[in-house]
């Protein structure tokens, strides 16, 4: 990547953190008019990290709960579109280059599901978000799958402030659902 590249990106990222500030101060249209701007400059086909942050705050800036819905699944969409991307990366420097899996002995390697280390850390608050859409909207039976979603994938979160604010969230969405009528998901060891 060049300078110029590294640049842009960092100009972009300031961009949609100056959003977030508009949005915390409280200035929700102001921020959503913003991040849609930038949303409509890097587009479906920008740079992954981008499109995740941008769509996961364009979430909290929307006044209707199917659209924050909407903004939260660009978001994980773009997360899992970065974890299958390096994965593909992965399967072709692990084999003949044809990213298909198949390391010629005609068993083929196991998928590789692991997130990239950088959007592991995003994981938990996805799907908190997706978990408090889908109450929002009285879905509990679906706020409950991404809740133990979020819950599996909090082993990922450091012990800081943002981590613990984070486990903290989760705990009292389990709380609120838990008085919520309805079946209890699985587990995912997969996201353990």
């Amino acid at each position: 990547m060049t300078e110029q590249q590294e640049a842009s990106e960092d100009a972009l990222m300031t961009r949609i953190g100056q959003a977030v500030i508009l949005l915390h101060a409280g200035d929700r249209e102001e921020a959503r008019n913003r991040l849609g701007a930038i949303w409509q400059e890097i587009g479906e086909q920008g740079d992954r990290l981008h499109r995740c942050t941008l769509a996961h705050y364009m979430a909290d800036a929307q006044d209707d709960p199917a659209d924050e819905l909407a903004w939260d699944l660009r978001a994980l969409t773009a997360a899992d579109a970065l974890t299958a991307a390096d994965a593909l990366t992965a399967a072709d420097a692990l084999g003949d280059g044809s990213g298909s899996g198949d390391d010629g002995s005609g068993f083929g390697r196991p998928a590789l599901r692991e997130p990239h280390p950088a959007m592991r850390v995003f994981y938990p608050s996805l799907h908190l978000s997706l978990a408090a859409d889908y109450l929002k909207l009285q879905r509990p039976e679906a706020a409950r799958v991404h809740l133990a979603r979020a819950r599996a994938a909090a082993g990922a979160l450091a012990d800081d402030g943002y981590g613990n604010g984070v486990r903290a969230a989760i705990a009292r969405l389990e709380r609120r659902l838990a008085a919520e009528p309805g079946p209890r998901p699985r587990p995912f060891p997969e996201q353990s």
